[in-house]
């Protein structure tokens, strides 16, 4: 392993490399130690050697959207824009073999079915020699992890995201979050923000830029997880196309300047209210049959809200920690309402740390009927 390994939850010590809606791709300073390249990346290491090198590289998944739509950036044109809900826990570990003296064509993925993190891994080989100086090579890309597959958490970026970065460390090279962006972008047409950590920001998933940071971070929640439709994945292609009006936009950027107060203020209820209204939204093209089910079994626990992902199945119910009444008695009464409701809970968890403690895992869930991708893997309290 060299020295430009990625942990999962924190690549990066600091966010001064996150960039802002002006920034092009690659052009982020980053916090490595190394001479920073053209593109601003790091070289971490002294230069790979001959003969195989091994990079790894880890990224995090996320729990569906806070708010999702279109929004207006800094030169005023629409812009398809998300805020993620951070997961700590399930994640993607990629290791990638980098074969000196093979064409950079001769690359294998196992498992062979992941057609966008092979995409990044040749983007990322081509990129991250022209960067060290290096010929391209190819090798093998081995993925591992525990993201849910088909539930709107993020499993194909975290692929893409942890392979773009082993990558990167089999060259001896730390890319920016600006450059992983785009290359994620370019590999999977759209991207989740996983390369900024738990950061919160408006990202532009089909650019690859952020149009606004939100804060510093969340403020504490309680979320209860839960799977609608049963847990059967989403097909995002087969959704009907929403026409979006001027109207839309102008809630939309109502909803980012409600959700930018609540950041800034700490304010979980008024967080919940903007979470809430936008997956209200969303059932205009998901159509989840469960919806106003669990936006009912939120008002009676006491919750603040609920969200949901705006591309597959997951949702949570989110709670203040500091709202008086009790969290484990409301988080209790909660889970027990979504279960008597046909609802599978699935994890617990805080934006800071878990208000009962380690979760206890239950068994696997398979990520989709007859498939080869990995188990999923959401423990419960």
């Amino acid at each position: 392993m060299t020295r430009a390994t990625h942990r999962a939850r924190a690549p990066w010590p600091t966010h001064p490399a996150v960039p802002d809606a002006g920034a092009g791709a690659g052009t982020a300073p980053t916090t490595g130690t190394g001479p920073a390249t053209a593109s601003g990346s790091t070289v971490t290491g002294t230069g790979p050697g001959s003969g195989p090198v091994t990079g790894t590289g880890h990224a995090a998944c996320h729990h569906g959207e806070l708010l999702q739509g279109v929004f207006l950036d800094a030169d005023g044109r629409r812009c398809a824009g998300l805020v993620t809900l951070p997961l700590a826990g399930p994640g993607s570990r990629a290791d990638f073999v980098r074969r000196t003296g093979t064409p950079p064509e001769a690359l294998t993925v196992v498992p062979a079915d992941r057609g966008k993190a092979a995409r990044a891994a040749g983007l990322a080989v081509a990129e991250c020699a022209r960067e060290a100086g290096l010929p391209p090579s190819g090798g093998q890309l081995r993925l591992t992890g525990d993201v849910p597959v088909g539930l709107g958490m993020g499993s194909s970026t975290s692929d893409v995201i942890a392979t773009v970065r082993a990558v990167a460390d089999a060259y001896g090279l730390r890319l920016g979050p600006a450059a992983v962006a785009r290359l994620a972008v370019a590999a999977e047409r759209a991207s989740d923000p996983l390369m900024l950590d738990a950061r919160p920001v408006l990202f532009a998933q089909r650019e690859g830029r952020v149009l606004e940071v939100l804060g510093q971070a969340l403020p504490p929640l309680a979320v209860v997880g839960c799977v609608l439709g049963g847990g059967a994945p989403v097909d995002t292609l087969a959704l009907p196309v929403q026409e979006v009006t001027d109207t839309d936009v102008r809630e939309y950027e109502r909803l980012r300047v409600l959700l930018r107060r609540a950041i800034g203020s700490g304010d979980v209820r008024l967080l919940g209210r903007v979470a809430t209204a936008s997956a209200r939204r969303a059932q205009r093209v998901l159509r989840h049959p469960e919806f106003e089910t669990l936006t009912a079994i939120a008002r009676r626990s006491g919750a603040a809200g609920v969200q949901i992902a705006h591309s597959g199945a997951v949702a949570g119910v989110l709670f203040d920690p500091a709202a008086p009444g009790g969290l484990r008695r409301r988080l209790h009464a909660c889970r027990h309402a979504l279960d008597a409701h046909g609802i599978p809970t699935t994890r617990t968890f805080t934006t800071k740390e878990s208000p009962d403690g380690p979760a206890r895992r239950r068994g696997d869930r398979p990520a989709r009927p007859h498939t080869a991708r990995r188990p999923s893997r959401l423990p419960a309290l």
